[in-house]
């Protein structure tokens, strides 16, 4: 993030020592700095996914940044918000997006009626370690989205001048 200022316009978060250290715990256990058992750039997809669908722009900034340095291809990056009309993800990858979606999306009616089945096909490429894994990744990511949001941060121009 060496090209935006985030200024936080509502709360600041640092405040509250017991949310600080529950968002801190999270993002040391699933954050993009983890040690997981599931491939870091799958990791950093479901991430940046989470940030794009809760439209949280301080995410969003650091997380295609991530994204890079994970070494995902732009063109996977680029397409993300459509990713199912492409062919850049294998069944294992597609089923831990559309999971992705489901738990960040399940309280529209749409998505909560076929949550089992995402769940389905999401254990029939992952171990039960990965897939709690991959829980933990979607629900740090929606912890850190609305909190980001709660806080008002957001990425600015530096001012160079």
């Amino acid at each position: 993030m060496t090209d935006a200022t985030i200024t936080n316009r509502r709360a600041d978060s640092s405040a509250n020592k017991d949310l600080a250290g529950l968002a801190r715990h999270g993002a040391d256990a699933f954050g993009y700095k983890a040690s997981l058992r599931i491939d870091r750039g799958l990791a950093e997809l479901l991430r940046l996914r989470v940030s794009q669908i809760n439209n949280c722009a301080y995410c969003l900034n650091l997380h295609y940044e991530a994204a890079r340095d994970a070494g995902i291809p732009r063109p996977v990056i680029d397409t993300l918000t459509a990713w199912w009309e492409t062919d850049f993800h294998d069944a294992a990858a597609s089923a831990a997006l559309a999971y992705t979606e489901a738990l960040t999306r399940v309280a529209d009616a749409t998505v909560a009626g076929e949550f089992d089945a995402r769940h389905n096909a999401l254990a029939d490429h992952f171990s039960p370690e990965e897939i709690l894994e991959i829980v933990g990744i979607v629900i740090n990511m929606n912890v850190w989205t609305r909190l980001k949001m709660a806080e008002g941060a957001a990425p600015g121009a530096n001012d160079h001048g």
